[in-house]
């Protein structure tokens, strides 16, 4: 697998000058969709990884290994970039270490470490907290150091702005763009205000998350220093959807020729390589 190469284009576009929003992507057929449709990169959500992988919803209980697995199973299918979601790198300042180590390993071309208090902390009653300024440096520091192949990209991330509010993430941006990651990912972000004040104070490329629709235009975000947008998870959600109908219809007596007629099978031949397979069996087996 060439991973520094499109290593090397994400890095380029986020060191561009336009915002992207990446595809929501959960296994190898989708990251095929994804590249197919043109999109220039795909995201690999934590909670996108519980769901396919475990089945459960996102609690922290996903392992580093099953993760790492997933996305190295998503990163072969394709010659698209991979952002994932490492959440708070499975542990303290050494996981995270090693987690960059394995996900690099695995050919993830940027990844995301965050500062949120996880797992669920006992007695929090839900409520989500941050760890210390002081402690999120050490992880950022931490995921530099485990990194190897310079290509890869590393950004800090924070959901300070709905936990602790507009002056506490700017102290934190400022803290971590000096640690040697590579952008800010933030989390929650709803007004153009706010993501104005912290664009004054950062230096390094912006990923946002779970933006608000009045502001998650890409030709506004741009001028901003924003880079990487998402747009949720919907291809995940309506997989998901689609399976449960069409098993609940055969199950109650529809016919499966009803249902194949929804099936274009040329995509689905292109997707999964069938001309590609056939050359390699007359090929190598004939």
């Amino acid at each position: 697998m060439h991973w520094h190469n499109r290593r090397e284009r994400f890095r380029a576009q986020i060191n561009g000058d336009i915002c992207i929003h990446p595809g929501s992507v959960f296994d190898p057929i989708s990251a095929r969709i994804a590249e197919a449709i043109g999109f220039e990169a795909g995201m690999f959500a934590g909670s996108v990884a519980s769901l396919t992988v475990l089945g459960d919803p996102d609690h922290i209980v996903l392992t580093l290994s099953e993760f790492a697995e997933q996305a190295y199973r998503i990163g072969r299918a394709s010659e698209l970039p991979i952002l994932v979601d490492a959440d708070h790198g499975y542990g303290n300042a050494l996981n995270v270490k090693r987690t960059v180590e394995e996900l690099e390993t695995a050919g993830v071309s940027a990844l995301s470490i965050e500062d949120t208090e996880l797992p669920r902390p006992f007695g929090s009653g839900g409520k989500t907290g941050l760890i210390s300024i002081e402690e999120g440096v050490g992880k950022m520091l931490a995921a530099v150091e485990g990194r190897q192949d310079p290509s890869l990209v590393i950004a800090a991330r924070t959901s300070a702005i709905s936990v602790s509010g507009l002056q506490d993430t700017i102290a934190r941006v400022k803290a971590y763009q000096d640690t040697g990651v590579d952008a800010i990912f933030l989390i929650g972000i709803k007004q153009k205000q706010q993501l104005e004040a912290i664009a004054e104070v950062c230096r390094l490329p912006i990923f946002l998350g779970g933006a608000g629709a009045e502001i998650n235009h890409l030709d506004s975000l741009g001028p901003l220093g924003v880079r990487i947008s998402l747009q949720g998870h919907q291809p995940l959600m309506a997989a998901m959807q689609a399976t449960y109908d069409t098993l609940k219809a055969l199950r109650e007596g529809a016919s499966p020729a009803d249902i194949d007629k929804s099936i274009d099978k040329a995509l689905i031949n292109r997707l999964s390589r069938v001309d590609d397979y056939d050359g390699w069996i007359e090929q190598f087996l004939e």
